[in-house]
Protein backbone atom coordinates (compact mmCIF):
# COMPACT_ATOMS: atom_id res chain seq x y z
CA UNK A 1 0.00 0.00 0.00
CA UNK A 2 1.37 3.37 -0.89
CA UNK A 3 1.39 6.33 0.68
CA UNK A 4 -0.88 9.68 -0.52
CA UNK A 5 1.66 11.88 -1.61
CA UNK A 6 2.23 14.51 0.68
CA UNK A 7 0.18 17.71 0.79
CA UNK A 8 1.49 21.62 -0.16
CA UNK A 9 3.39 22.97 2.57
CA UNK A 10 1.78 24.24 5.00
CA UNK A 11 2.02 28.28 6.48
CA UNK A 12 3.77 28.49 10.15
CA UNK A 13 0.49 29.69 12.60
CA UNK A 14 0.62 33.76 12.40
CA UNK A 15 1.86 35.17 16.29
CA UNK A 16 -1.62 36.46 16.77
CA UNK A 17 -2.93 32.75 16.95
CA UNK A 18 -0.18 31.64 19.11
CA UNK A 19 -0.29 34.49 21.35
CA UNK A 20 -3.68 35.35 21.37
CA UNK A 21 -3.41 38.81 21.95
CA UNK A 22 -6.56 41.38 22.35
CA UNK A 23 -7.44 42.83 19.74
CA UNK A 24 -8.80 45.13 18.84
CA UNK A 25 -7.57 46.93 22.01
CA UNK A 26 -10.79 48.35 24.53
CA UNK A 27 -11.61 51.96 23.64
CA UNK A 28 -13.64 53.60 26.44
CA UNK A 29 -14.39 57.55 27.77
CA UNK A 30 -13.89 59.03 30.60
CA UNK A 31 -15.23 61.69 32.29
CA UNK A 32 -12.28 64.60 33.07
CA UNK A 33 -13.38 68.14 34.19
CA UNK A 34 -10.54 69.77 32.70
CA UNK A 35 -11.17 68.50 29.23
CA UNK A 36 -15.51 68.61 29.42
CA UNK A 37 -15.19 72.66 29.95
CA UNK A 38 -13.34 72.67 26.77
CA UNK A 39 -16.07 71.00 25.03
CA UNK A 40 -13.27 68.05 24.25
CA UNK A 41 -14.17 64.20 25.25
CA UNK A 42 -11.04 62.26 26.60
CA UNK A 43 -11.22 58.42 25.40
CA UNK A 44 -8.62 56.02 26.34
CA UNK A 45 -7.10 53.39 23.86
CA UNK A 46 -6.30 50.44 26.12
CA UNK A 47 -3.04 49.25 24.14
CA UNK A 48 -2.06 48.26 27.65
CA UNK A 49 -4.28 45.39 27.39
CA UNK A 50 -3.24 44.08 24.51
CA UNK A 51 -0.98 40.86 26.11
CA UNK A 52 0.34 40.90 29.46
CA UNK A 53 3.99 40.00 27.98
CA UNK A 54 4.11 41.76 25.31
CA UNK A 55 1.58 44.95 25.97
CA UNK A 56 0.64 48.26 23.75
CA UNK A 57 3.09 49.07 21.18
CA UNK A 58 5.50 46.28 22.00
CA UNK A 59 2.84 43.77 20.32
CA UNK A 60 2.20 45.88 17.13
CA UNK A 61 5.60 46.82 16.82
CA UNK A 62 7.39 43.46 17.36
CA UNK A 63 4.60 40.85 15.54
CA UNK A 64 5.62 41.39 12.21
CA UNK A 65 8.96 41.56 13.05
CA UNK A 66 9.47 38.12 14.72
CA UNK A 67 7.17 36.94 11.69
CA UNK A 68 9.63 37.97 9.41
CA UNK A 69 12.58 36.26 11.27
CA UNK A 70 10.59 32.86 11.12
CA UNK A 71 12.21 31.09 14.70
CA UNK A 72 15.60 32.61 13.89
CA UNK A 73 17.76 34.46 16.68
CA UNK A 74 16.16 37.94 17.60
CA UNK A 75 18.88 40.88 18.58
CA UNK A 76 18.01 43.83 19.62
CA UNK A 77 19.06 46.83 22.13
CA UNK A 78 17.92 49.10 24.90
CA UNK A 79 18.79 50.11 27.96
CA UNK A 80 19.05 48.37 31.65
CA UNK A 81 15.33 49.06 31.77
CA UNK A 82 14.02 48.65 28.61
CA UNK A 83 10.35 47.43 27.98
CA UNK A 84 12.10 46.73 24.60
CA UNK A 85 13.94 44.22 25.56
CA UNK A 86 11.73 43.10 28.05
CA UNK A 87 9.28 42.36 25.52
CA UNK A 88 11.47 40.52 22.91
CA UNK A 89 12.78 37.97 25.71
CA UNK A 90 9.25 37.70 26.66
CA UNK A 91 8.11 36.50 23.05
CA UNK A 92 11.23 34.35 23.19
CA UNK A 93 10.51 32.15 25.52
CA UNK A 94 6.29 31.81 24.29
CA UNK A 95 7.70 31.41 21.14
CA UNK A 96 10.98 29.15 21.06
CA UNK A 97 13.43 31.25 19.67
CA UNK A 98 16.43 32.82 21.14
CA UNK A 99 16.82 36.18 21.96
CA UNK A 100 19.91 38.63 22.22
CA UNK A 101 20.00 41.84 24.06
CA UNK A 102 22.85 44.25 23.35
CA UNK A 103 22.40 46.60 26.63
CA UNK A 104 23.56 49.72 26.94
CA UNK A 105 26.71 50.28 29.36
CA UNK A 106 29.49 47.76 30.01
CA UNK A 107 29.92 49.11 33.63
CA UNK A 108 26.82 46.76 34.14
CA UNK A 109 28.36 43.36 33.15
CA UNK A 110 29.52 43.63 36.46
CA UNK A 111 27.15 44.29 38.74
CA UNK A 112 24.44 42.00 39.87
CA UNK A 113 21.19 42.32 37.50
CA UNK A 114 18.38 44.49 37.91
CA UNK A 115 15.49 43.10 37.95
CA UNK A 116 14.46 43.99 34.22
CA UNK A 117 17.32 43.10 33.51
CA UNK A 118 17.12 39.41 35.50
CA UNK A 119 13.77 39.22 34.00
CA UNK A 120 15.39 39.17 30.07
CA UNK A 121 17.68 36.84 31.20
CA UNK A 122 15.21 34.43 33.33
CA UNK A 123 13.05 34.55 29.85
CA UNK A 124 16.24 33.02 28.09
CA UNK A 125 17.80 36.24 26.19
CA UNK A 126 21.25 36.42 26.31
CA UNK A 127 22.79 39.99 27.51
CA UNK A 128 25.73 41.39 25.59
CA UNK A 129 26.69 44.67 27.47
CA UNK A 130 28.56 47.36 25.40
CA UNK A 131 30.14 50.87 25.97
CA UNK A 132 28.00 53.62 25.38
CA UNK A 133 29.99 55.11 22.55
CA UNK A 134 29.79 51.97 20.87
CA UNK A 135 25.88 51.82 21.46
CA UNK A 136 25.82 55.45 19.79
CA UNK A 137 27.33 53.82 16.73
CA UNK A 138 25.00 50.68 16.93
CA UNK A 139 23.21 51.35 13.67
CA UNK A 140 27.02 51.80 11.55
CA UNK A 141 28.51 49.04 9.86
CA UNK A 142 31.23 48.47 11.60
CA UNK A 143 29.06 47.45 15.22
CA UNK A 144 27.08 45.56 13.28
CA UNK A 145 29.85 43.40 11.64
CA UNK A 146 31.26 42.74 14.52
CA UNK A 147 27.95 41.27 16.47
CA UNK A 148 27.06 39.51 13.67
CA UNK A 149 30.37 37.88 14.00
CA UNK A 150 29.85 37.26 17.56
CA UNK A 151 26.27 35.92 16.78
CA UNK A 152 25.76 34.49 13.65
CA UNK A 153 22.65 34.76 11.86
CA UNK A 154 20.65 36.99 13.52
CA UNK A 155 17.27 38.63 12.83
CA UNK A 156 18.45 42.65 13.62
CA UNK A 157 15.95 44.74 15.36
CA UNK A 158 16.39 48.73 16.06
CA UNK A 159 16.58 50.16 19.40
CA UNK A 160 12.59 50.31 19.97
CA UNK A 161 11.78 47.79 17.83
CA UNK A 162 11.00 50.70 15.17
CA UNK A 163 11.60 50.08 11.39
CA UNK A 164 9.33 49.84 8.64
CA UNK A 165 8.09 46.52 10.03
CA UNK A 166 6.79 48.30 13.20
CA UNK A 167 5.52 50.80 11.58
CA UNK A 168 3.40 48.66 8.95
CA UNK A 169 1.57 46.84 12.46
CA UNK A 170 0.99 50.06 13.78
CA UNK A 171 -1.36 50.71 11.45
CA UNK A 172 -3.95 48.54 12.92
CA UNK A 173 -4.15 50.82 15.82
CA UNK A 174 -5.16 54.23 12.92
CA UNK A 175 -7.15 51.24 11.22
CA UNK A 176 -9.29 50.52 15.19
CA UNK A 177 -9.84 54.19 15.61
CA UNK A 178 -11.31 54.89 12.33
CA UNK A 179 -14.54 57.03 13.25
CA UNK A 180 -13.66 56.80 16.53
CA UNK A 181 -11.55 59.94 17.60
CA UNK A 182 -10.91 63.07 15.83
CA UNK A 183 -7.21 63.20 17.49
CA UNK A 184 -5.22 59.91 18.50
CA UNK A 185 -2.37 60.75 20.75
CA UNK A 186 0.61 58.60 21.37
CA UNK A 187 3.70 59.45 23.47
CA UNK A 188 7.00 58.66 21.16
CA UNK A 189 10.64 57.60 21.92
CA UNK A 190 11.72 56.35 18.60
CA UNK A 191 8.67 56.94 15.90
CA UNK A 192 7.29 53.92 15.10
CA UNK A 193 4.19 54.31 16.57
CA UNK A 194 3.56 57.41 15.36
CA UNK A 195 4.69 56.44 11.83
CA UNK A 196 2.22 53.53 11.66
CA UNK A 197 -0.84 55.41 13.61
CA UNK A 198 -0.78 58.16 11.07
CA UNK A 199 -1.10 55.98 8.52
CA UNK A 200 -4.15 53.96 9.52
CA UNK A 201 -6.28 56.88 10.51
CA UNK A 202 -8.72 58.25 7.79
CA UNK A 203 -9.59 61.38 6.13
CA UNK A 204 -11.00 64.19 8.41
CA UNK A 205 -8.66 62.46 11.65
CA UNK A 206 -4.84 63.47 12.69
CA UNK A 207 -2.33 62.01 14.67
CA UNK A 208 -0.68 64.36 17.44
CA UNK A 209 3.01 62.67 18.66
CA UNK A 210 4.17 63.73 21.98
CA UNK A 211 8.08 63.22 22.34
CA UNK A 212 9.40 61.81 25.53
CA UNK A 213 12.78 62.83 24.91
CA UNK A 214 14.70 65.99 23.57
CA UNK A 215 16.92 66.70 20.73
CA UNK A 216 14.12 67.13 18.00
CA UNK A 217 15.06 64.24 15.58
CA UNK A 218 11.84 62.22 15.85
CA UNK A 219 10.19 64.04 13.09
CA UNK A 220 12.98 63.27 10.78
CA UNK A 221 12.45 59.39 11.92
CA UNK A 222 8.62 59.69 11.75
CA UNK A 223 9.04 60.90 7.87
CA UNK A 224 11.82 58.08 7.41
CA UNK A 225 10.05 55.43 8.82
CA UNK A 226 6.89 55.78 6.75
CA UNK A 227 8.80 56.16 3.45
CA UNK A 228 10.64 53.11 4.12
CA UNK A 229 7.23 51.22 5.13
CA UNK A 230 4.80 52.88 2.80
CA UNK A 231 6.69 54.26 0.15
CA UNK A 232 6.01 57.90 0.95
CA UNK A 233 4.40 60.05 3.50
CA UNK A 234 1.23 59.11 5.11
CA UNK A 235 -2.05 60.40 7.19
CA UNK A 236 -2.00 63.79 9.07
CA UNK A 237 0.08 64.44 11.59
CA UNK A 238 2.01 66.45 14.27
CA UNK A 239 4.46 66.75 17.27
CA UNK A 240 3.58 69.01 20.50
CA UNK A 241 7.44 68.94 21.98
CA UNK A 242 7.02 70.86 24.91
CA UNK A 243 6.45 68.36 27.28
CA UNK A 244 9.72 66.37 27.25
CA UNK A 245 9.56 67.27 31.04
CA UNK A 246 12.87 67.19 32.60
CA UNK A 247 14.47 64.48 29.37
CA UNK A 248 14.08 61.02 28.71
CA UNK A 249 12.55 58.67 31.83
CA UNK A 250 13.01 61.85 34.33
CA UNK A 251 9.76 63.93 36.11
CA UNK A 252 9.23 66.65 37.74
CA UNK A 253 6.88 68.00 41.01
CA UNK A 254 4.64 68.93 38.20
CA UNK A 255 4.25 65.42 36.52
CA UNK A 256 4.09 63.30 39.30
CA UNK A 257 1.70 65.27 41.02
CA UNK A 258 -0.64 65.20 38.10
CA UNK A 259 0.01 61.66 37.23
CA UNK A 260 -0.74 60.76 40.63
CA UNK A 261 -4.17 62.68 40.19
CA UNK A 262 -4.90 61.54 37.29
CA UNK A 263 -4.77 57.92 38.46
CA UNK A 264 -6.88 58.82 41.87
CA UNK A 265 -9.29 60.86 39.42
CA UNK A 266 -10.18 57.72 37.08
CA UNK A 267 -8.68 54.58 39.06
CA UNK A 268 -5.99 54.29 36.09
CA UNK A 269 -2.11 53.28 36.83
CA UNK A 270 -0.17 55.94 35.10
CA UNK A 271 3.34 54.26 33.41
CA UNK A 272 5.34 57.07 34.09
CA UNK A 273 8.24 57.41 31.40
CA UNK A 274 5.36 57.40 28.33
CA UNK A 275 1.81 57.47 29.37
CA UNK A 276 2.14 60.38 32.00
CA UNK A 277 3.39 62.91 29.75
CA UNK A 278 0.77 62.05 27.04
CA UNK A 279 -2.05 62.69 29.43
CA UNK A 280 -0.39 65.86 30.92
CA UNK A 281 0.46 67.54 27.20
CA UNK A 282 -2.97 66.66 26.32
CA UNK A 283 -4.82 68.26 29.66
CA UNK A 284 -2.29 71.25 28.86
CA UNK A 285 -3.71 71.27 25.41
CA UNK A 286 -7.22 71.31 26.40
CA UNK A 287 -6.89 74.23 29.05
CA UNK A 288 -5.28 76.24 26.33
CA UNK A 289 -8.09 75.57 24.32
CA UNK A 290 -5.66 73.76 20.96
CA UNK A 291 -8.73 71.70 20.69
CA UNK A 292 -12.13 73.09 19.51
CA UNK A 293 -15.31 72.15 21.48
CA UNK A 294 -16.77 68.83 20.49
CA UNK A 295 -13.16 67.25 19.77
CA UNK A 296 -12.56 63.35 20.56
CA UNK A 297 -9.25 62.64 21.64
CA UNK A 298 -7.99 59.58 21.91
CA UNK A 299 -5.09 58.96 24.19
CA UNK A 300 -2.70 55.87 23.23
CA UNK A 301 -1.92 54.32 26.52
CA UNK A 302 1.06 52.06 25.63
CA UNK A 303 1.71 50.43 28.77
CA UNK A 304 1.29 49.94 32.20
CA UNK A 305 3.55 50.94 35.47
CA UNK A 306 6.55 48.90 36.08
CA UNK A 307 6.83 47.48 39.95
CA UNK A 308 8.75 49.99 42.03
CA UNK A 309 11.42 48.13 41.94
CA UNK A 310 11.92 48.47 38.12
CA UNK A 311 11.50 52.15 38.18
CA UNK A 312 14.78 54.09 37.68
CA UNK A 313 15.97 57.09 35.88
CA UNK A 314 18.04 54.83 33.38
CA UNK A 315 14.92 53.35 31.73
CA UNK A 316 15.30 53.17 28.11
CA UNK A 317 12.34 52.73 25.69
Amino acid sequence: MTSPPPGPPTEPPRLDALLRPRLPSPLHEVHDERFARHGVRLLLKRDDLIHPDLPGNKWRKLALNLEAAAGRTVLTFGGAYSNHLRATAAAGRLLGFPTVGVVRGDELAHRPLNPSLARCAADGMRLHFVDRTTYRAKASPEVLEGLLSLFGDVEVIPEGGSNALAAQGCMALGRELAGEADVAAVACGTGGTLAGLAAGLTAGQRALGVPVVGGGFLAREVERLQREAFGSPAGSWSLEERFVLGGYARTTPALTAFADGFEDRHGLPVERVYVAKLLFALTALAEEEAFAPGTRVAAVITGAPDPPSRQDSSVSR
